[in-house]
């Protein structure tokens, strides 16, 4: 709410030539904040740019049904996120691993959505999954294009270990029980909990293949620092209520006009902000932290692909404004002369 208000400091800078002062406040830099994403999500695109390789790379998409996400998904946010992040990566990396399949290993990048497009709370796993793996003999291995595994083995499979995270959890005491929810602390309803979500069939699904490295990219940037609503959905509001565009999923995905209380706007969007020091991002198997600097090299000598030379790195924000949208702030919009900083203070809020 204070972003770019002065609460958290302000920059103050005039030009030496024509004396034109400009007054710069500085942001939150919140990652829930819909006017902090642009300069963290370039940066970071640009540090993944270095993994990507010239193969075909899938989106899996990982659900749980909706008795788990009224009830005790929200009460355990961090535990219950967790337990869908181990359950998604694990079960790509097994079946990828699997001989039947693809025997190989795979790298995944997961993240995590809460929303859907009216803001209402459904938390989701997004998986970017590379289109081949390092076998054994640290060969390459990929299936010309198409996806390794069936679908319905994939959703079953995450079924099965999110459940016995979640039994586990049950049976150490971790779980918190609120609202709909404090039912579950009977061990009978908790197993008639476990019984109905057995079975269900889980919505698990994969998008179609991007079309190269370059449309990933673009993928990177559009999902993994995205918030649960952006400005540009956002077409009016008073001092009663907010107007905005939601996807209708039930009219094929067209746009619609949604107008809700003020009290109710904010509640929905409070509840897509991530517990503190949660990772929303994370990397697993050839893109996990302790593999990808000597498993890439040898994926892009395997390939014959080129590394991505960083643009961005170890730049400064002017010049990383610079360099993405030509703006230069050390640079008078008046006269062309130097603007030099006479005032600079900082106040941030930790988050």
């Amino acid at each position: 709410m204070n972003c770019k208000t002065g609460t958290f400091g302000a920059n103050v800078s005039v030009c030496e030539d024509c004396g034109t002062i400009r007054i710069h406040y500085n942001s939150c830099r919140n990652r829930h904040c819909p006017m902090c994403q642009a300069l963290p999500t370039a940066r970071w695109i640009d540090r993944e740019q270095e993994d990507v390789l010239d193969v075909p790379y899938f989106h899996a998409v990982f659900t749980v049904p909706d008795v788990l996400i009224g009830s005790l998904i929200y009460a355990n946010q961090k535990l219950l996120y967790n337990a869908m992040y181990h359950a998604a990566s694990s079960t790509l990396l097994e079946l990828a691993g699997d001989y039947k399949y693809l025997g190989a290993k795979i790298g995944v990048i997961c993240v995590l959505h809460t929303w859907g497009s009216d803001l209402h709370y459904h938390p989701h796993i997004h998986c970017i999954v590379m289109g081949g793996g390092l076998n054994e003999n640290n060969q390459w291995v990929d299936k010309d294009g198409h996806f390794f595994f069936p679908v319905k083995v994939m959703s079953r499979l995450f079924r099965g270990k999110f459940m016995d995270e979640l039994k586990k959890l049950h049976d150490d005491d971790l779980l918190m029980y609120y609202g709909n929810a404090q039912k579950y602390r009977n061990q009978y309803e908790f197993q008639e909990l476990v019984n109905q979500l057995y079975k269900t069939e889980w919505v698990s699904y994969i998008k179609e293949a991007f079309n190269g490295a370059q449309s990933v990219i673009k993928y990177l940037g559009k999902y993994t620092h995205r918030i649960a609503v952006s400005n540009r959905r956002l077409i009016s509001m008073n001092e009663d209520s907010v107007t905005l565009y939601v996807k209708d999923y039930k009219n094929n995905g067209h746009w619609k006009i949604l107008t809700l209380s003020g009290v109710e706007f904010i509640r929905r969007f409070l509840m897509h902000v991530l517990p503190p020091g949660f990772v929303r991002i994370r990397h697993y198997g050839l893109l996990s932290t302790r593999t990808k600097n000597e498993k890439m090299t040898l994926c892009r000598n395997l390939l014959g692909a080129q590394k991505y030379i960083s643009a961005l790195k170890d730049l400064d924000v002017g010049e990383m404004l610079k360099a993405l949208y030509n703006v230069d702030i050390c640079k008078c919009d008046q006269c062309g002369g130097k603007m030099r900083i006479v005032l600079s203070r900082h106040h941030y809020l930790r988050c």
